[in-house]
């Protein structure tokens, strides 16, 4: 049972002063540091300006001159939904702005790893490219950018993941996150840096006249991959980019999205005309990230390429079949690290020990990321999943909790046992790594250690973060759809969540595995209904249960035409 924490807001949160919306969405957005009516404009006029981006400028110069020197210019992509929007972000747009010698490049993660490795480069130089634009990767590519000068080819990177201690030799670095950068907002994505790489292109071609005979593309267009790559790459959504998915939004709704993302919606059952940002994390994002977990990135990039809904078609049901696949795989996976965590001695500990590693020999690395996610959901701790790599390594791949910086934690392991972490990058909440297999124990016992040095002050029991409780008359579709539109809800911005007690008028099971229910806020109201996904057979009341505590959505269910207000029940218990 996670532990149910009410949201503080401030004394009369009720109100925004400047808005005329309803108290309730007044209150919740005071409760995530809003407090004035403009922090809630999400226009495109608002986003930051592209010339505070580090580098930006440099970078839109150095492309435009390889344009308009019919120079051939190669992406080197990464295999994630982040990876894959920028990569076909900037395959488009430079194609639209006159590029003739465009391609990419994609790694195969189990032949190569990630990043712009050596080996990459040499894959590359086969091509002869005059220059390599990294996209969401890059920052930590020393001996890549290394390579790639000895070939006589130029480097671009773009990238948002932390800098360590020593950066590339590329001729143009963009990252909010590299030393010297004052661009205020930290948290863009892969996609997201590149998008502003693209509109400082623009405006630099702009004005050397180079639209005067050709037409100028329209990067509004290129929103929708903007707002799938940065919601599935799970990135903190401040202003900026939530004026990005805002704006992506919008234009998928209104039936503008391109044939890719309108075609990994439909064969995700998903109606694009009320699609929110939830639908581009959990239907969308996981489609595309199977081609790079499961086999090559290039088919969710060619999708996301697509010009036409046939071939759009043809990609996305690919990428469905590969989805079913990666689930059958991660739900396999699964049973086998929860057996391996029940056979864990803890001592006389009632806890886990402060942070996890599993390994298994034979475990899919492609799959090891959402596997270390499932456990860290489960278990409220840092989890690292390893798999086999190449010549004796294993490949890791982290997941953390709220005050737990990972790729810290990995740097102070790597500085405290020299030798001991032959590679590793990432971010806060999540990072990958490769040690040699026999150092497997010794990693396990360090990186349980440093986590330790650093829990004093972070919650170690799941937390789920209430807006308070709901009256009966707030069960409401207009202000359900309100809520649901409201966002875009996401990390750091999250969606409402109410809890309250219940009435249980009836309940049955759906999907094998959700429990479906009728409830009743107060005796006399409205009843409601309501779902809760995913139950524990062992958790759900019995016929005899007539209150339930619950944790909830407000949400809207669309069904044949017919809209109705439905609860997503996120924890349940019986009323004590």
């Amino acid at each position: 049972m996670q532990k149910l924490v009410r949201r503080r807001t401030a004394p009369a949160a009720d109100d925004l002063p400047g808005t005329d919306i309803h108290p309730l969405l007044a209150r919740i957005y005071r409760a995530r540091g809003v407090v004035a009516a403009e922090e809630l404009a999400l226009d495109l006029k608002h986003l930051l300006p592209p010339g505070e981006l580090l580098g930006c400028e440099q970078g839109a110069e150095l492309l435009a001159d390889a344009i308009a020197g019919d120079r051939r210019i190669l992406i080197v992509g990464d295999f994630d939904a982040d990876g894959a929007t920028s990569t076909a972000l900037g395959i488009s747009t430079l194609r639209a702005c006159g590029a003739r010698y465009v391609d990419y490049l994609v790694p195969n993660r189990f032949e190569y790893g990630y990043g712009l490795t050596p080996e990459i480069v040499e894959l590359a130089a086969r091509n002869k490219p005059d220059l390599l634009i990294t996209v969401d990767n890059g920052i930590a590519s020393i001996e890549g950018v290394r390579a790639a000068r000895a070939h006589g080819i130029a480097t671009l990177v773009t990238d948002h993941h932390l800098a360590g201690r020593e950066l590339p030799e590329a001729e143009v670095i963009i990252n909010p996150n590299q030393p010297g950068c004052t661009f205020p907002s930290k948290a863009l994505a892969g996609v997201g840096v590149i998008f502003y790489l693209m509109l400082a292109l623009r405006s630099c071609l702009r004005a050397r006249g180079w639209f005067d005979n050709r037409p100028e593309p329209n990067l509004a267009q290129c929103l929708d991959l903007v707002a799938v790559g940065t919601v599935a790459d799970v990135v903190p959504l401040d202003r900026n980019n939530r004026i990005l998915v805002d704006q992506g939004l919008r234009r998928i709704r209104a039936g503008q999205a391109r044939p890719g993302i309108r075609a990994l919606l439909d064969v995700a059952a998903r109606a694009e005309h009320s699609v929110v940002a939830a639908d581009l994390g959990f239907a969308v994002g996981p489609r595309i990230n199977a081609a790079g977990r499961l086999d090559d990135m290039s088919i969710g990039i060619e999708c996301l390429l697509s010009e036409t809904t046939a071939e759009a078609m043809a990609y996305a049901n690919e990428l469905h079949r590969l989805n079913k696949d990666r689930r059958a795989i991660e739900d396999g996976m699964q049973r086998e690290a929860m057996q391996i965590i029940a056979e864990m001695n803890f001592g006389t500990a009632e806890e886990p020990p402060a942070a996890l590693t599993l390994y298994q020999p034979g475990w899919h690395q492609g799959v090891i990321g959402i596997l270390a996610s499932r456990v860290k959901e489960r278990l409220h701790r840092p989890t690292i999943a390893f798999a086999d790599g190449d010549e004796g390594q294993v490949k890791g791949s982290a997941r953390s909790i709220p005050g737990i910086h990972i790729r810290d934690i990995l740097d102070a392991v790597a500085t405290r046992h020299p030798g001991l972490v032959s590679r590793f990058g990432g971010h806060a909440m999540a990072a990958g790594l490769t040690l040699a297999r026999e150092d497997y124990p010794a990693f396990a016992e360090a990186f349980v250690a440093e986590v330790e040095r650093h829990t004093q002050d972070v919650e170690l029991q799941a937390v789920i973060e209430s807006d308070g409780e709901l009256a009966p008359d707030d069960f409401d579709l207009e202000l359900a759809t309100a809520l649901r539109y409201a966002g875009p809800w996401g990390q750091h911005f999250p969606e409402p969540t109410f809890d309250g007690r219940f009435l249980l008028e009836s309940q049955r099971i759906v999907g094998e595995k959700h429990l479906k229910m009728t409830l009743c806020p107060a005796a006399g109201s409205r009843s409601v209904d309501a779902i809760a996904f995913n139950v524990d057979p062992r958790s759900w009341p019995n016929e005899a249960v007539r209150e339930v505590d619950i944790a909830y959505r407000l949400d809207v269910n669309e069904f044949r035409g017919r809209r109705n207000v439905q609860l997503i029940v996120e924890q349940i218990s019986v009323a004590s």
